[in-house]
């Protein structure tokens, strides 16, 4: 796979993503699914390999805008709400929709990684960054999914790794 600008990378063992365009590196802490890495269908798992921005939700939308089925609800989190649906997957702000460029691994029957709705979004600032707890989505601090959205566009290229980043670091950090 090419690398075309911008780029996200994102690390599971860093649970980290690295945004890199031409003239910046952005690093953000993120949290990816509590059960692992892997591809299937029905595996609350964060997949692996490439992807692409297929579908950009929620540009200009209120930080924490309540979206359900990729829809903004109306609502906006607070702890109220939170309350009032305690297991509630919150999907807020920005929702940066995948596919997979794989066919057989990330694409396709029983691996889709469109089909299985995996984003990157934003989650209650609540939630701890830094830590295994999705349920397959990649979760980001609002700020960061809002900075993130205005870096990127669709058609950008996600590459999702179960390693470390390399020894090549960010030469400029936001």
């Amino acid at each position: 796979m090419q690398a075309d600008f911008p780029l996200i990378e994102i690390s599971i063992a860093d649970q980290a993503l690295r945004l890199s365009t031409l003239d910046a590196c952005h690093l953000f802490s993120v949290s990816t699914a509590a059960a692992g890495v892997g591809e299937r269908d029905g595996s609350g798992q964060t997949p692996r390999g490439w992807h692409r921005v297929r579908a950009q939700i929620g540009d200009g939308a209120p930080k924490g805008t309540v979206f359900v089925g990729r829809r903004p609800t109306g609502e906006v989190y607070n702890h109220r709400l939170a309350q009032q649906h305690p297991q509630r997957d919150w999907i807020l702000t920005r929702i940066l929709w995948l596919q997979g460029l794989e066919v057989g691994f990330n694409r396709g029957d029983g691996v889709d990684s469109m089909r299985r709705f995996i984003y990157i979004h934003g989650t209650p600032d609540s939630e701890p960054m830094g830590q295994p707890r999705s349920h397959g989505c990649i979760r980001m601090r609002n700020a960061d999914v809002m900075r993130l959205a205005e870096l990127v566009y669709p058609g950008t290229l996600v590459w999702i790794q179960p390693h470390s980043f390399s020894a090549i670091p960010c030469l400029n950090i936001d």
